[in-house]
């Protein structure tokens, strides 16, 4: 299913996509389509655009989430989005942001990560982590624990066919840089 939040639909047209609904207050939207269900929300409200498409897909069902177009100029609606990754984690959801120079996924557990071997990988506590723990990864992690503001995560590389980090305690940011 592909919701797309406000503006949203202008990325969608450009890559030839058909939402099934587009939702939001309208404020950055080019053109309302007239063939598609709209949803519309007052702009006075308490839950971002991308929060309500994310609230409409969980009560349809929906539990995975791939976010696009959530990062861009506004350094808040971009911060905002990429923390909506732990409310979806902390409702038994899996979400990934990709954007043209990064994939950010969260994980408060095991998460396998399938990138080949050369891809930078950052490991940012979003929480203190304990029992972190790396595979394939050029500077392993044994039962290790992470900090909030400490840079021990950052400009990792992928150095096996099966790269993977847990946490047993804490929540941990994965970023996958394309640069």
């Amino acid at each position: 299913m592909i919701i797309c939040a406000d503006s949203g639909y202008d990325h969608a047209r450009k890559m030839n996509l058909r939402p099934s609904i587009v939702l939001g207050d309208f404020d950055s939207i080019s053109e309302k389509p007239a063939d598609i269900p709209c949803l519309n929300f007052p702009a006075r409200k308490d839950l971002t655009d991308t929060e309500l498409a994310v609230e409409y897909a969980r009560d349809k069902g929906f539990r995975e989430f791939l976010l696009l177009g959530s990062t861009g100029s506004r350094s808040d609606h971009s911060l905002a989005n990429i923390l909506l990754l732990k409310n979806i984690l902390d409702m038994g959801g899996n979400a990934t942001i990709v954007d043209e120079h990064s994939k950010i996924m969260i994980t408060d557990a095991l998460l396998e990560i399938n990138e080949p071997q050369g891809s930078i990988i950052s490991l940012i506590p979003l929480t203190t982590c304990k029992g972190v723990t790396t595979n394939d990864l050029e500077y392993p992690l044994g039962n290790a624990t992470m900090e909030v503001g400490k840079g021990i995560g950052i400009s990792n590389i992928v150095s096996g066919e099966n790269p993977w980090v847990k946490t047993e305690e804490g929540t941990l940011f994965v970023i996958v840089a394309r640069d």
